[in-house]
């Protein structure tokens, strides 16, 4: 292969190299600087007059003496059942103090869509152990189910909590977690660790950290490191994997610095217009494949910049994903965990995988008793704080009461407390117990009989 020192300048984390053969996009390429070290780097774009390489670790040292090599082969993983209990970098070194992985193959870590014909419908319930997601907004196996969050939240010690806890219920099938955090402190990337080592997690886990610190470009290939190794697990090895992404917002910054670096026409708020395209590159690869024992489950949290819905990150991500789970300050500052607000989250797949065999016989029923309740009891505090309490009816103070109460008791538990989707429901129906069974109106006769007062 031949070796070029046509580099014509450097921009960011990108170098532009004149006068070579023709590469394809995405190959791999090494830069050789004059002191003898060695960086990675891939090829970003392509035409006749120059090829834009994007450096990995940082264009320092970069000179006009430096040597460019084109390795004409993507970006690979090495890719093998050992991958489970160990913890790589960003680019996907092991940082865990053990051996490199031996690999059964190297694949292409670009990916691809699953083709929608060739996707089956999603079926199994997942259960988190957290009662306002498994409950009110179920996340079903093979679902992308992003988390929307906000700057100060505790969107990390709810992921951390999903990886210890969740699991397919009524299943006899081997169960992983792919976690990847991009743009993390060394402080949080340490509580993770702490985390996943102390709880034993990290034995059925794969984590990729991309630090702070770590280049910005590094961050773009870590999903889909943490993805090429849930698909291998997934429809290789038919394990049902469920991956954490955090946050993709840090992710969306490193394109919008990319394109900056690029000089390219920026879009909504300086994000580059293919943002869709690249989102929904990573978004869809999750899933079932008819045939195929295992499944890819998807969990992206995204931090909303200004506690903003309309921001682009947020509003393209709600259109290719499947509902959201929001959490909200005004909990958290009421020291709620996990202050996850029921009202404007959603999980469009959820009667897939609730209901008799699956959760159980009441439990969209009773999900949609609470909602209404707890809708109605949150717009009654909003009149209290105008008329009074004691302008109130009977019923509305047993509304206001019942939404204090969901609040408490239905969305507060611990972080290590991991409740059943029997102990979820359960809760919810001795919730109810305060409101006259005539007034349940959402909930069949029969299913009151059966469970009203009994819980």
């Amino acid at each position: 292969m031949k070796e070029y020192r046509t580099i014509s300048r450097v921009a960011g984390p990108l170098v532009f190299v004149k006068k070579t053969e023709p590469v394809a996009y995405a190959d791999m390429v090494k830069v050789m600087l004059p002191d003898g070290s060695v960086k990675n780097g891939q090829v970003l774009d392509t035409s006749d007059e120059v090829v834009i390489v994007q450096v990995f670790e940082g264009t320092s040292g970069i000179d006009l003496n430096t040597r460019v090599k084109f390795l004409n082969q993507p970006i690979k993983l090495g890719v093998s059942e050992e991958l489970l209990g160990r913890i790589f970098s960003g680019s996907g070194r092991p940082v865990d103090n053990g051996p490199e992985v031996v690999a059964d193959k190297m694949l292409d870590i670009t990916g691809a869509a699953i083709n929608p014909y060739s996707r089956a419908n999603p079926s199994d319930f997942i259960q988190t152990g957290i009662s306002t997601i498994d409950a009110m907004n179920t996340l079903v196996r093979g679902q992308k189910l992003p988390i929307f969050s906000a700057s100060g939240l505790p969107h990390n010690e709810i992921a951390l909590q999903i990886a210890r806890q969740a699991r397919v219920v009524g299943k006899e099938s081997s169960f992983a977690i792919v976690f990847a955090a991009m743009g993390i402190t060394s402080e949080e990337a340490r509580r993770f660790i702490d985390d996943f080592e102390q709880t034993g997690a990290l034995e059925r886990s794969v984590v990729f950290m991309n630090l702070a610190s770590d280049p910005a470009v590094e961050r773009l290939l870590t999903p889909q490191l943490a993805l090429t190794a849930a698909e291998y697990l997934a429809f290789e090895k038919d394990m049902h994997v469920l991956v954490i992404l955090t946050d993709m917002t840090t992710y969306c910054e490193s394109l919008r610095e990319i394109g900056s670096a690029r000089e390219e026409i920026p879009g909504r708020r300086g994000y580059p217009g293919y943002m869709y395209t690249t989102l929904a590159g990573i978004y869809e690869r999750a899933g079932m494949v008819k045939g195929k024992k295992g499944s890819i489950t998807q969990l992206p949290i995204l931090t909303m910049v200004g506690d903003d819905r309309t921001h682009p990150i947020p509003d393209l991500t709600g259109y290719i994903t499947e509902g959201q789970i929001e959490l909200s300050r005004d909990l958290h500052r009421r020291n709620v965990y996990p202050p996850i607000n029921v009202l404007p989250s959603l999980s469009r797949l959820m009667n897939l995988g609730i209901g008799r065999e699956k959760t159980r016989e009441d439990h969209k029923q009773l999900s949609d008793q609470l909602y209404a309740f707890y809708a109605e009891g949150l717009d009654l505090r909003g009149l209290v704080a105008i008329v009074g309490e004691e302008s109130l009816s009977e019923r509305d103070r047993r509304l206001l009461k019942l939404a204090a109460e969901f609040d408490d008791k239905f969305v507060r538990q611990g972080r290590n407390e991991e409740r059943s989707i029997g102990e979820t429901l359960d809760i919810g129906w001795r919730l109810l117990s305060a409101i006259p069974e005539a007034e349940l109106s959402r909930i069949h006769p029969d299913l009151r009989k059966k469970y009203y007062g009994k819980c």
